[in-house]
């Protein structure tokens, strides 16, 4: 039986994150709540890049990454079936319409707004 306390235990998540200090952050984030491995990417590039080989179970994404949008990741992870939340210091006003259903969390956010927001994008109808 897992461990409730941690939820996401053996998952993996990809963060694309530009900003390292926030990226550092958001891994030791999710190894807290339990994910056995965090792929990080630090543009919109990298991220596509590690799609065409890995499959993450969750991911984070920062809505503007090094001056690029990341909604190109987001296609991707859409057509892949991967749930994903974006973070965004602009929440969820800064979200063009077709995206205005995915979870947002709020920057700065702390453990329990991350481990929140992937709940949600756990959950599926």
């Amino acid at each position: 039986m897992a461990d409730e306390s941690l939820p996401f235990s053996g998952l993996t998540a990809l963060a694309v994150e530009d900003e390292a200090i926030i990226a550092f952050m958001i891994e030791d984030m999710l190894g807290e709540l339990g994910f056995a491995k965090v792929v990080h990417a630090s543009s919109v590039d990298k991220a596509l890049a590690i799609l065409e080989s890995t499959q993450p179970d969750v991911a984070v994404l920062d809505v503007n990454v090094a001056g690029t949008p990341v909604y190109p990741v987001a296609d991707a992870l859409k057509a892949l079936d991967v749930p994903f939340a974006f973070a965004s210091g602009y929440g969820r006003n800064g979200l063009p319409a077709e995206w205005a259903n995915n979870p947002v969390i709020q920057k700065p956010f702390d453990l329990t707004r991350l481990r929140d927001a992937l709940s949600a994008c756990l959950v599926r109808p």
